[in-house]
């Protein structure tokens, strides 16, 4: 198979997904309109990859660099290329647009993917001749640091598709998952909004400070699912399992989906409340400085995580030294 990829936007999300085909071998072309964007995408990666390097993320940042092509053309972007992934704006009349773009311009064999995190291939898909070989791959920002991407497709995308598009994802070193039916947000931001709405509530009733609630999930249960994922966890919780867990705690969770958060936190005086205990926003500098930040410490995770694979996987727990 050829191995030439085509990244379409280059802003975080573009420049993070040619980096993960380009550590991976794979020649990759980034095409922006904008010029500014593509020359901070081109700095951008270079001291990017240099970090990665620093953390045992890339064997060789110079190479991996020299394997992406920044273009001011669509059409040279695709050419040859049998993965194509959009990561436009999250609007809906521009994606619809480009696809129909990309779908004219591609190789027949090319898969074409969405970084989309909210909109259904099927609402931007649907009058392709080449639907069959569109889909969402949704990855976690940042995406050349954190591995999980959504694979969902329409109902009209090719089952060959999401199998090769998990083989793809897998090749280049990330961590896919399926999901087989569209659902807004698909699985990810169902499970984030979940939390992030009894957050928001929570911090607007003034159960606890958005400082502590942070620590809860940060020190708490982060901790665990930064390895184990909510199923394995509950299932050490109780000594039956799952379904002793169920037991037990049932009651309590019922009550809780009885009475979820209300839309009305993400509004309104709750979401100014909310806002005011958070303080005033970092400014662009600040925030630069604090993305900067969270890379180091998720290369600093990803790196401790690899180290660890040898012995401490999920199926070698019985073999760990104590």
């Amino acid at each position: 198979m050829k191995t030439n990829a085509a990244m379409i936007g280059g802003g975080l999300i573009g420049r993070a997904w040619a980096m993960v085909f380009a550590r991976a071998g794979w020649q990759v072309r980034l095409f922006d309109s904008a010029p500014a964007q593509r020359i901070a995408a081109h700095d951008y990666m270079a001291a990017s990859l240099a970090e990665q390097r620093a953390y045992g993320l890339v064997d060789d940042a110079a190479r991996a660099l020299a394997r992406i092509a920044v273009v001011e053309r669509l059409e040279d972007a695709v050419a040859d290329a049998t993965w194509i992934q959009e990561n436009l704006p999250e609007v809906l009349v521009v994606k619809r647009e480009v696809f129909v773009a990309l779908d004219r311009l591609a190789l027949p064999s090319a898969i074409i993917a969405s970084s989309t995190s909210a909109l259904p291939a099927s609402r931007f898909t649907e009058a392709l001749p080449g639907r069959a070989r569109c889909l969402v791959a949704h990855p976690v920002n940042p995406p050349h640091l954190v591995p999980v991407v959504e694979l969902c497709g329409a109902p009209w995308t090719a089952p060959e598709i999401i199998a090769r598009a998990r083989d793809v994802m897998t090749a280049v070193g990330q961590t896919p998952v399926t999901i087989h039916d569209e659902r807004d947000g698909f699985v990810l931001n169902r499970l984030q909004g979940a939390l992030l709405s009894e957050a928001m509530r929570l911090v607007g009733e003034g159960v606890v400070s958005p400082e502590d609630l942070d620590r809860t999930v940060r020190d708490g249960l982060g901790l665990r699912w930064s390895f184990m994922g909510p199923f394995a966890t509950i299932a050490l919780n109780a000594p039956g399992g799952v379904d002793d867990y169920c037991a037990r705690y049932g009651e309590f969770f019922r009550r809780l989906a009885a009475d979820p958060a209300p839309p009305s936190v993400w509004e309104g005086a709750n979401a100014a409340k909310v806002a005011a205990a958070l303080g005033d926003p970092p400014d662009a500098t600040e925030r630069d400085a604090r993305m900067r930040w969270r890379d180091r410490r998720l290369l600093a995770l990803r790196r401790h995580k690899a180290s660890e694979a040898d012995w401490a996987s999920e199926a070698d727990w019985a073999s760990e030294p104590d």
